[in-house]
């Protein structure tokens, strides 16, 4: 039986393919290439990379973020890991959900704050705190505003679902 009709008599969807660490291959690419060797967990400056399912590197966004600083590429000597500044690290841009506190109406711009890139500005509003409002085309994926929300309302959201890679 083959692995989609055993997902769907099982009444499974299929998992999301794991975030990669920035600028990788294709998944089916980067398994074929990656060899576990953890060279680019250890020269990550934020620990941003962390291993995750088979032991292959995963970006771990919920107490880190990333500088871009390419380390993990230049530690990669299979080619798992790229770094084309020309193109866009990942494919993923952010989603404030209801939970946030601005929307509560409790005065919150931590996300705001520390986006580098003003991809989080906050709009003002009649009656109440301002509430953020996400440009998705500034923003850079580095994931700063994801670890630093303090009711974790701030998620990441696929730009181009059926591209994505993780």
């Amino acid at each position: 039986m083959d692995a989609s009709r055993r997902r769907f008599l099982g009444g499974r969807a299929p998992a999301p393919a794991p975030f990669r660490p920035p600028w990788s291959a294709s998944e089916s690419l980067f398994l074929d290439r990656c060899t576990r060797c953890d060279d680019c967990l250890k020269v990550c400056p934020t620990s941003l990379l962390v291993r995750g399912s088979g032991d292959y590197p995963v970006a771990d966004f919920s107490a880190a973020s990333c500088t871009f600083c390419g380390d993990c590429s230049r530690a990669c000597t299979t080619g798992a890991i790229g770094r084309d500044v020309a193109q866009t690290p990942w494919s993923f841009g952010i989603a404030i959900g209801e939970g946030c506190l601005a929307a509560q109406n409790v005065e919150c711009r931590v996300c705001g704050e520390i986006c580098d890139v003003s991809a989080i500005r906050f709009r003002p509003r009649i009656g109440g705190v301002a509430l953020p409002d996400v440009d998705n085309t500034a923003c850079n994926g580095c994931g700063a505003c994801i670890p630093t929300c303090p009711v974790l309302a701030v998620q990441r959201v696929a730009l181009n679902p059926e591209s994505e890679l993780p």
